[in-house]
Formats: C-alpha cells, structure tokens, sequence
C-alpha cells in the first residue's frame, strides 16, 4: 500500500504532461522543493484543480510512485489575490520564485527558507503593506535567501568579499540582512541605487553558480 504524505506547499511552476496532467514544482514546509504530477488535473471535473494554483498555497497530500510523486488531495490555505491584481507585485513574487527554484535542487527541509518564502508573500499579499521602492522585496528576498544558503556577504569598509562596491549600495544591503522593515519602508532609492543594486546582485549570482 502507497504512503501518503502530508504538508504544506508554494506552488511554483507547471508544465502540462500529455493530454490532462500537470508536472507542479511545489516548495514545502517538510520536505523542501518537490516535483509532484497531478494526474487528469486539467480535467474540468478535477478536484485537485482549486487547490493546484500557480503561486498558492495549500495542505497537499502525495504519494510516492517508482519514478515520481503523485498528488493526491490540494487544500488551498491562501490564493493570494492582492499579489495577482497588483502587476508589480505580481512581478516581483515571480522574480522571487525564479531565484528560489534556480538555486535549490534538493529535496530537503528548510525551515529558514519556508519562513523567508512566507515573509515575502504575506508582505506582498498585505494591501496596507507600503514600501518606496517596490523591488527592494526582491533584494531582500535574495541577499537574505543566498545568506541562508551559505553564501553571506563578507563586509569591510565599501568592499563586498574584497570586492569594492558603491558605499550606498553596501548600505541598503546591510539594513536588508538587518530585516529591518521599518527602516527598508523609508529608504530613498535612486535611479543610481537601483542600477547598481541591480548590477550587484546579478554579480553576486555570477560568483555563487560559477
């Protein structure tokens, strides 16, 4: 008899398999990121459907086949409508999710990954949440996912890992480690800030994958 195991999930990407099933990527509480196929799901009749929407989260159950993972039950906890009527945040949750699923491979517990997932979509699910520079969810997402992966910037002086970096920039991402919202709500990003911090990031990327 198949085991069926239970726990909480992002769903984060899909890829239709033939005529009716879907290949989910969901990230979860106890097992980390998980490719689970939801056999006949596109079906209109489908009961997984409402439970298997992209960017939501619902109590999943699965079962683990020869070759796969197969859903069994999807039971959304929360579909995140702000996120999906806001084009911004909409954007910055899919920048979010691109890094997440990019650099984890494993299917391996995270506690501090599955907080940090949910910090941001509940940030950007909050319709009183207000910040001035709307990508800066983003960079906080990043620089505080990669420091969790073992990859924290080492700091001295204007230099990111004996690397000079604009002075500004090495600021904004201290306070981002610091997850200070309060202080991140009121920072004032310059087009300058925004490019460099931008160009930084995408540097720092480059060295982790190399």
């Amino acid at each position: 008899m198949a085991v069926h195991y239970r726990t909480q999930g992002f769903f984060i990407k899909k890829i239709d398999r033939g005529e009716d099933s879907r290949l989910f990527t969901i990230y979860t509480k106890n097992f980390g990121k998980l490719k689970v196929l939801g056999r006949a799901i596109r079906k209109i009749g489908s009961k997984l459907k409402g439970g298997a929407e992209i960017f939501c989260l619902s109590e999943i159950e699965f079962i683990q086949g020869k070759t796969h993972k197969t859903l069994t039950d999807a039971i959304p906890i929360e579909n995140f409508s702000v996120i999906k009527k806001n084009l911004r945040r909409f954007k910055i949750i899919h920048q979010v999710i691109e890094a997440l699923d990019n650099f984890v491979s494993k299917e391996e517990k995270d506690d501090e990954i599955w907080r940090l997932l949910s910090e941001i979509f509940n940030k950007l699910n909050n319709p009183q949440f207000k910040i001035n520079y709307p990508p800066l969810v983003y960079y906080y997402f990043f620089w505080n996912f990669v420091s969790i992966l073992g990859y924290k910037p080492e700091f001295h002086d204007c230099n990111i890992n004996k690397t000079r970096i604009d002075c500004d920039v090495v600021k904004i991402i201290k306070v981002i480690l610091r997850k200070d919202w309060s202080m991140l709500s009121r920072l004032k990003i310059t087009p300058s800030h925004q490019k460099l911090l931008k160009i930084v990031s995408e540097w720092y990327t480059e060295k982790i994958i190399v």
